[in-house]
């Protein structure tokens, strides 16, 4: 008897490797990712983004957790009707600026310069963005896959769990959608197949596989477990979640269903 698959989270990340904000629900068009998912970006203090003719960049051109863990630190919230940017800091200071106006960004790119100022060195931080462009991991693959969402099976991140002995906080893969109900890596098996996400439709297109980012603790922002190399000691591969492309839209909701064709 199949268990009822349920979508319990969903998740996006305005700026990457910044905070994430949950979603009771969301809008999603075909061909397309979550709205304002990994719109922002902020360079390494060398890297180039051309805004005017943006490119996918590797995700080490940019502040993100698997060279900075010290970015989980951060509690950040972003007001997209404002395109507000707030950070608070662990010694209790906040930054709120506007990421419409070059004061706004300009704030944030200090704030980022003093924070990690040992790893950027001499360079100077830029908060990047375009319309048509999603800084996700995976934008170096393909445009489509720029604008895929990512899901994670909450049942794979409980037998990794049980293999290892170690509790495992699944915000530590950065999913947008976190669902249950399942078997424990049979997403695995679902590339190439359809799949229904409650009234949204689409297609697994690739497995997630993990890097060292996802050996940060998102709560601590220790570098505490080595979970690539653990999933692979004990599952045979470094794979943990899926890729989806969006065919056919909807609104989608935690508590809809996920059912593969």
């Amino acid at each position: 008897m199949t268990t009822a698959r349920t979508i319990r989270s969903l998740f996006r990340y305005p700026f990457k490797g910044l905070s994430p904000q949950p979603l009771d629900a969301v809008a999603l068009t075909p061909g397309r990712g979550f709205p304002l998912d990994r719109a922002w970006a902020i360079t390494n203090g060398t890297a180039v983004f051309d805004v005017a003719h943006p490119s996918p960049m590797p995700k080490t051109d940019f502040l993100v957790l698997m060279l900075h863990e010290r970015l989980a630190t951060l509690r950040t919230r972003f007001a997209d009707t404002r395109s507000q940017l707030v950070i608070d800091a662990p010694d209790g200071t906040s930054l709120e600026a506007s990421l419409e106006t070059p004061e706004g960004r300009a704030a944030v790119e200090a704030f980022f310069s003093d924070f990690l100022w040992d790893a950027v060195g001499a360079g100077a931080p830029k908060v990047v963005s375009h319309p048509s462009h999603r800084f996700t991991d995976v934008s170096v693959v393909s445009e489509s896959m720029m604008h895929a969402v990512s899901l994670v099976n909450l049942a794979s991140v409980r037998a990794l769990e049980a293999a290892t002995g170690v509790m495992l906080d699944p915000m530590r893969f950065r999913a947008n959608i976190y669902f249950d109900g399942g078997s424990a890596y049979e997403e695995n098996d679902w590339v190439g197949r359809e799949i229904s996400l409650g009234p949204v439709r689409g297609r697994v297109v690739l497995r997630t596989q993990r890097c060292p980012a996802t050996s940060v603790n998102p709560a601590t922002a220790i570098r505490d477990f080595d979970v690539p190399a653990a999933i692979e000691k004990h599952f045979g591969h470094r794979d943990l979640g899926i890729y989806v492309e969006i065919d056919a839209g909807g609104r989608l909701g935690t508590g809809d269903a996920v059912v593969p064709a």
